[in-house]
């Protein structure tokens, strides 16, 4: 893991993170997509659905199907309904021939079902891709089955101009950062927002960063495969810690997803925010410059930092008619040109994964490659670290959680419960 991760980190600062923009719920939805054969015409199935993810993917096919290859038709679908649909996807009889979606164990899962296209010939193009990128790209049978395009970070995200305003400062630690809270809550504030209405996912990203910063990311990647207890009163002390919080998050946020969660914060009716990169494509150009982020807070100085990085691309289905014209797809979307395509037409918070890519050269990018590169260790979210089949099991805990936080012991054990029965099918 360290040689992958120092590989992974020599790459960084020239690598990127084209944000998972989970989707929004007037997003177009599918009823399953189609592959056309060797007609000339490719389906490519997209959750990037906020507005300007959405735009920019319009770009990136725009210009794609001016290269005078195979004509891309693009659907967009929430991305929550498409988590739950993928597996329907990649199964039907005549299923989209190319996803957007992510990197390592949650691709690996569709490929051990044997549902992916084998795509080692397109990174025969690919090789100034650190090796970090092509290990979490390959699949247990050894076959490249996942083409990376970028990679985002997570963080506390605020407003400078409210901390400003509430006389608050970033928090390094947990004491300061409950500290902070306890600022926010007295000017009439909800210290802390959280959009779990039609995305109860985001508060898996509370549970990653205690447990990584609690037990470490070694432990955290165990449980997650299958080798730990949900269970175990190590993921306990990540509840017990958590519990500390509770009385800081905005009551309102179960009720509404992420994208409203960040109007909020942005509106000032929340102090701050634990997401990812790809909330700035719900928020607008205007509010970007106040936009700034601290790491998520140091709880035992004795564990070894971990952050949150996650690593999006593309996938096609093994069942594709025209299997050299995805290819040749896949490949001009490894390059350089086509990923800076996409960061210029989004939010700007996108990061090329090819090291030639150059990503916006913004104080916020800077300060988000350096705290990644600074790290020990390097996650990548819940499902993406485990399975999306597990993903669903993480939402029905947390989300009870938060509404019954005296009902820890009930909670996981019905999690471990639930997970067995994930690890078993």
């Amino acid at each position: 893991m360290a040689a992958d991760r120092r590989t992974f980190l020599k790459g960084l600062g020239m690598l990127g993170a084209a944000a998972l923009v989970p989707g929004c719920a007037t997003s177009t939805t599918s009823t399953g997509g189609s592959s056309s054969g060797a007609t000339g015409e490719l389906s490519l199935q997209s959750n990037l659905s906020s507005e300007q993810a959405k735009a920019a993917m319009e770009k990136l096919v725009a210009a794609y199907n001016k290269t005078g290859g195979s004509t891309v038709k693009m659907n967009t679908v929430a991305a929550e309904i498409f988590r739950t649909q993928l597996p329907t996807y990649l199964t039907s009889s005549n299923p989209p021939d190319v996803y957007t979606w992510y990197a390592g164990s949650v691709a690996n899962s569709y490929a051990k079902k044997d549902l992916l296209l084998d795509v080692t010939s397109v990174w025969d193009g690919m090789k100034n891709y650190p090796q970090s990128m092509q290990k979490v790209s390959t699949g247990e049978n050894g076959q490249k089955i996942f083409v990376p395009t970028s990679y985002y970070w997570w963080g506390v995200f605020y407003r400078k101009s409210n901390f400003a305003k509430w006389g608050v400062t970033p928090p390094k630690t947990w004491e300061e950062f409950l500290a902070v809270c306890k600022t926010i809550q007295s000017k009439g504030v909800a210290p802390i927002g959280i959009g779990l209405g039609d995305t109860p996912w985001v508060a898996s990203a509370w549970f990653d960063y205690l447990n990584i910063r609690i037990n470490g990311a070694p432990f955290h990647r165990q449980l997650l495969a299958g080798e730990g207890r949900f269970d175990d009163p190590k993921v306990k002390a990540v509840f017990t810690k958590w519990k500390e919080a509770l009385p800081y998050f905005d009551p309102k946020g179960k009720s509404f997803p992420f994208q409203e969660a960040t109007s909020a914060m942005l509106g000032g009716k929340t102090g701050m925010f634990l997401i990812g990169t790809f909330f700035a494509d719900s928020a607008p150009k205007d509010a970007l410059d106040d936009i700034d982020f601290f790491q998520f807070p140091i709880i035992d100085p004795a564990v070894p930092v971990a952050e949150e990085a996650p690593i999006d691309g593309y996938f096609a289905s093994k069942k594709v008619k025209d299997p050299e014209g995805v290819k040749k797809f896949m490949a001009w979307l490894a390059t350089a040109e086509a990923q800076e395509i996409y960061v210029q037409n989004s939010s700007g918070t996108a990061i090329p994964a090819n090291p030639d890519g150059k990503s916006a050269d913004t104080p916020l990018v800077r300060k988000g490659k350096a705290m990644v590169q600074e790290a020990k260790e390097i996650t990548q979210f819940f499902n993406r670290d485990s399975s999306d089949a597990l993903q669903p099991t993480a939402d029905a805990a947390l989300t009870k959680f938060l509404d019954k936080p005296d009902q820890i012991d009930q909670i996981l054990k019905d999690w471990q419960a639930a997970a067995e029965k994930v690890f078993k099918a």
